[in-house]
């Protein structure tokens, strides 16, 4: 078997095999390739110990020398250079206590997570597969190398990473390995949030995310996540939704994801044609929506509106988005009401949900602007907006005009996780507000106070007013009047205004 390998990797076999020491290609980039997947990096393995890679190469970092990893850069790019080793104990369910150089390809290979993840390449001697890694790649499950209790008592997270891997690759965690998640799920208390969060944000973008239930199913979210737990027992009882408030996140997600996925095409297709690899039916047929429920003309709008939105979400926000999706009801279980027919409402849910979703984020470590941009798309994510340009314009102001396109997605998988009864005439209106929204930005109206034609300054010089409150009390007034009537905005109709305004406040 040949494999194609980045020269740098391969000068960097070769200097290490005229030194006299073996190297290969190891782990996720040898089953990437293997997969027909570019690998996102190349990591080396080799006899050489690190002081001897560190002579071996001009520029290098010690980024990991205590357990024989140096990285060697090559055209400004690194490559990782591990030392065969072989871990010590573990006693923490993270780390080992100590590790031990090896001279041995396998040994090393032995002490890897997966058997997908347990192979190694070399352009001279070709694949080591001791663990029968392409047999597992075919069978497209997920197996650990060895006994699974073992792998995982060494580092919990590796539960957590099987679940990561069939979503990325839409695998099946094997039988034996998924047994031993359900029954060490537990020992994900002793991972830093850190390394959870990590992993979480790698599943919910990954082709299948689908397989966050999975992380439902085997125990893992009550020891980070048990907000969701609860969301996916607690039943809606709305006739607008068809689905306990987890699944309906799930599945909002999926449907985002599938919205962000139509970036890579060269050439967008059809969301009513895109297939995945495994199988599944287009998003419409997925969905269970067919055209009497919603029309072709709404699907097509709405194809449209996606395509435009798409190409400027860059991979940060993918992940604001799904993390929208997935904690956008976070709160219906507690602002939860029934009426006397036993329908449910969730009256104040997205206030109440992008604070606690902050809260879980900060739990999680994400970074801050991470946290805020979810906070906003959820608070606003169930606004009822007209397509009036008047109602557009305010609430372009309310949300801010930057967040207008994401609040669409959002909007449309949501909907689209509902009910499809009742999602043709809400797609419309979603797809309408859009529109206006976009024809009103050819002109950029006025939406917040620095956007306006006249400034504090210009206010206390031409009203002879001292700097104070009502300063900022008139430039609120001003934009209420530029968003209601954008042609106001100039700097002698304003004035005019504060003029009027401030004598009728103090006479």
């Amino acid at each position: 078997m040949e494999m194609r390998l980045p020269r740098s990797v391969v000068e960097i076999i070769d200097r290490l095999e005229s030194l006299g020491y073996e190297a290969y290609a190891v782990g996720g980039c040898v089953r990437d390739t293997l997969l027909g997947r570019e690998p996102e990096d190349w990591d080396i393995t080799t006899s050489a110990k690190p002081e001897a890679v560190k002579k071996a190469f001009d520029r290098t970092i010690d980024t990991g020398i205590e357990h024989g990893t140096v990285t060697v850069m090559k055209n400004h790019v690194g490559y990782e250079v591990t030392t065969y080793r072989i871990d010590g104990e573990y006693e923490d369910n993270r780390h080992p206590k100590q590790v031990s150089f090896t001279g041995n390809l396998v040994d090393d290979l032995e002490r890897r997570d997966f058997t997908i993840n347990a192979m190694a390449y070399n352009p001279k001697t070709g694949l080591v597969d001791a663990f029968d890694g392409t047999s597992d790649l075919k069978r497209r499950i997920i197996r650990c190398v060895g006994d699974p209790d073992k792998r995982f008592d060494e580092d919990a997270l590796r539960m957590l990473r099987a679940v990561r891997f069939s979503g990325q690759l839409q695998f099946t965690i094997e039988e034996k390995t998924r047994q031993a998640i359900v029954e060490r799920a537990e020992h994900l208390q002793n991972i830093s949030a850190e390394r959870i969060r990590v992993e979480m944000t790698k599943l919910l973008i990954s082709k299948d995310s689908g397989q966050l239930r999975e992380v439902v199913d085997t125990g893992m979210t009550a020891y980070f996540l048990p907000e969701l737990d609860r969301m996916m027992t607690f039943e809606q009882k709305n006739p607008h939704h068809i689905y306990t408030v987890g699944e309906h996140s799930i599945v909002s997600v999926e449907i985002m994801n599938d919205f962000l996925r139509q970036k890579n095409a060269e050439a967008v297709e059809s969301l009513t044609e895109t297939t995945d690899r495994v199988g599944h039916d287009s998003l419409q047929e997925r969905l269970g929506i067919i055209d009497d429920q919603i029309d072709d003309g709404t699907w097509n709008d709405m194809e449209q509106v996606i395509r435009e939105i798409v190409p400027a979400c860059d991979k940060k926000t993918h992940q604001v988005l799904c993390l929208t999706m997935l904690l956008h009801d976070v709160a219906k279980p507690d602002c939860a009401t029934e009426d006397e027919q036993g329908i449910r409402h969730f009256h104040g849910h997205p206030d109440s949900g992008a604070k606690l979703a902050g809260q879980i984020l900060r739990r999680l470590t994400f970074d801050n602007d991470t946290v805020n941009r979810v906070k906003t798309l959820i608070k606003h994510h169930d606004e009822r907006v007209q397509p009036q340009k008047r109602q557009i314009r305010r609430a372009a102001a309310r949300i801010g005009r930057e967040f207008m396109p994401l609040v669409t997605l959002v909007q449309y998988a949501d909907i689209l996780a509902q009910n499809p009864d009742k999602a043709g005439e809400k797609l419309q209106r979603v797809t309408a507000v859009y529109r206006l929204f976009m024809e009103m930005e050819q002109f950029h109206p006025a939406l917040t106070i620095k956007e306006l034609a006249v400034t504090g300054r210009d206010i206390m010089t031409e009203l002879g007013v001292k700097p104070g409150p009502q300063i900022g009390e008139l430039l609120q007034y001003l934009l209420e009047q530029v968003l209601d009537q954008p042609e106001q905005n100039d700097r002698e109709t304003l004035l005019s205004l504060a003029k009027a305004a401030y004598s009728d406040k103090i006479e």
